[in-house]
């Protein structure tokens, strides 16, 4: 049968994409390796729990926020429910406890209230911060790629150019004397990376500007509501959403993609079909839809040599908790809290933190009890702990050392958030562990990667994979594309994706 469009993927990207076209009037086939649309956007059940996978807060949704336009036009923000965040994050170091505000003017008021002799910087620092934002988005996305491509952004911050390939970590040495305030802005790099010597300044702008201009959301309900949202779009239209199938080839012919080969993924593995296309949208791991979909060598080395070997992010390890008593019953008042509690005292230790023991890697608390969140029945609630990792220290174990690992990561980040909140322990009638394996078992990202590319200087704004490939009517959706990582980024690339379908 053939498709206006063909999507390899049910993620954010693909979902947006597919939404988008769909309601251009394009007939639309999405096929979806697991029995669930979302990707990282999903939730599961656990008894009477909701279990958020993914979602800790959507960044933005202000004037300057290109999803605001986006959900505006696909009608998601008439359909689902946006809960706004109390607080950016709580940040807790021996010494030093913070509540930072999700609004910037608010934010200078508490830092240079705590900070005073860095005032000058911290000025500085949200200068820069929401003016890259700014001018990353003010302009059209045709002009985006010309903007990223001047040696300097173009403005001025007081006494500070700013270089494209400036990293977080240079730009804040610049800045800042005290350590401290250094970490206080670095707690949340999690959210995009793990070392801010190699994390982009301009990914960074972007995502804490967005932050600090609109504020943070949780979607009531998990962000499998929105997942579902946008595939019923699609269905909607008239096109079709198949779950449970693999694609396993992006077919080629006279040098342009025209369809795809798929099967059903179980373990009695279905006759393999073929759908055709007049454009295919990979909603996939670069580097699978290098290695594995396309067996065209031509295709295959055309892409390869575009792509190039860019550096694949970390990943996250996750535990998720289900509370008999809420959080807030104990005394927690906060939604997000970062904990620096392993003896970290300054940004360079913190390039290693990430790789050291559980016991002191900094980690995050997230208590979706704070709001409506309709995760949990009256009287309980769910929360996730959740610290940076590499699939290194999970790949290669047997199962029942795998499963031991698992068991004593719980364990210790059970044991650390006990200490900050006495008793919590006490509550936890449920928990279980997501490690970078499980993220590949679900997702295929290479590596067990939910961020896609690293976002270093020489992988970001006009350096990143482009959503239209060398090999004609093959595009991309997703995190592994322009622009970015994270909710907002995969689901500003597929409506890029949609556009540049459509203006083809």
């Amino acid at each position: 049968m053939n498709y206006d469009a063909i999507v390899i993927g049910a993620g954010l990207g693909g979902l947006t994409a597919g939404a988008k076209l769909a309601k251009e009037g394009k007939k639309i086939l999405l096929i979806e390796q697991h029995s669930i649309p979302g990707g990282c956007a999903t939730t599961f059940k656990r008894k009477d729990l909701k279990i958020e996978v993914g979602l800790h807060m959507i960044d933005g949704l202000d004037d300057g926020d290109p999803k605001q336009r986006i959900f505006e036009e696909l009608g998601v923000l008439d359909n689902l429910e946006f809960k706004r965040v109390p607080e950016f994050y709580r940040f807790v170091k021996p010494g030093v406890d913070l509540i930072i505000p999700d609004n910037y003017e608010q934010a200078i008021e508490v830092l240079t209230e705590h900070f005073p002799a860095e005032r000058k910087g911290i000025l500085k620092f949200f200068k820069v911060i929401l003016a890259l934002r700014k001018e990353v988005f003010r302009v059209p996305r045709q002009k985006w790629k010309m903007l990223l491509s001047m040696p300097f952004f173009p403005f001025y911050a007081p006494n500070l150019m700013i270089r494209e390939n400036i990293t977080v970590g240079q730009f804040l040495d610049d800045l800042f004397d005290d350590e401290n305030l250094k970490l206080v802005l670095l707690a949340t790099l999690g959210y995009y990376h793990d070392n801010p010597y190699n994390m982009s300044l301009l990914y960074y702008s972007i995502a804490q500007g967005s932050f600090f201009s609109g504020g943070g959301y949780f979607i009531k309900g998990g962000s499998q509501m929105l997942s579902d949202y946008l595939a019923s779009i699609i269905e909607n239209q008239g096109g079709e959403v198949i779950y449970g199938h693999l694609v396993e080839e992006i077919i080629v012919e006279d040098g342009s993609a025209t369809g795809v080969k798929y099967s059903k993924k179980s373990a009695t593995k279905g006759e393999q079909q073929s759908a055709y296309g007049k454009c295919i949208v990979a909603n996939a791991a670069l580097p699978n839809v290098i290695g594995k979909l396309l067996k065209n060598t031509q295709a295959k080395t055309k892409l390869s040599n575009v792509v190039g070997n860019p550096e694949i992010a970390p990943s996250i390890l996750s535990v998720y908790l289900g509370f008999k008593r809420t959080p807030k019953d104990l005394g927690n008042r906060y939604y997000s809290t970062v904990f620096f509690d392993g003896g970290i005292s300054s940004q360079q230790e913190l390039a290693d933190y990430h790789h050291t023991d559980l016991s002191k890697r900094v980690f995050i608390f997230c208590d979706y009890s704070q709001l409506d969140s309709d995760l949990a029945p009256e009287g309980k609630s769910v929360g996730v702990l959740c610290a940076m990792d590499n699939i290194s220290n999970w790949d290669a174990l047997p199962k029942e050392q795998y499963e031991e690992r698992k068991e004593l990561a719980a364990q210790t980040m059970i044991s650390r958030l006990d200490k900050h909140i006495p008793g919590i322990r006490e509550e936890i009638e449920y928990y279980e562990v997501g490690t970078p394996t499980t993220i590949r078992r679900y997702t295929l990202n290479p590596e067990g990667t939910a961020y896609g590319y690293a976002q270093l200087p020489g992988q970001t704004g006009r350096k990143r994979v482009k959503i239209k490939s060398p090999i004609p009517n093959l595009f991309f959706a997703s995190a592994w594309t322009e622009p970015g990582h994270g909710f907002t980024g995969a689901i500003i690339s597929g409506y890029w994706c949609a556009e540049e379908i459509l203006r083809k």
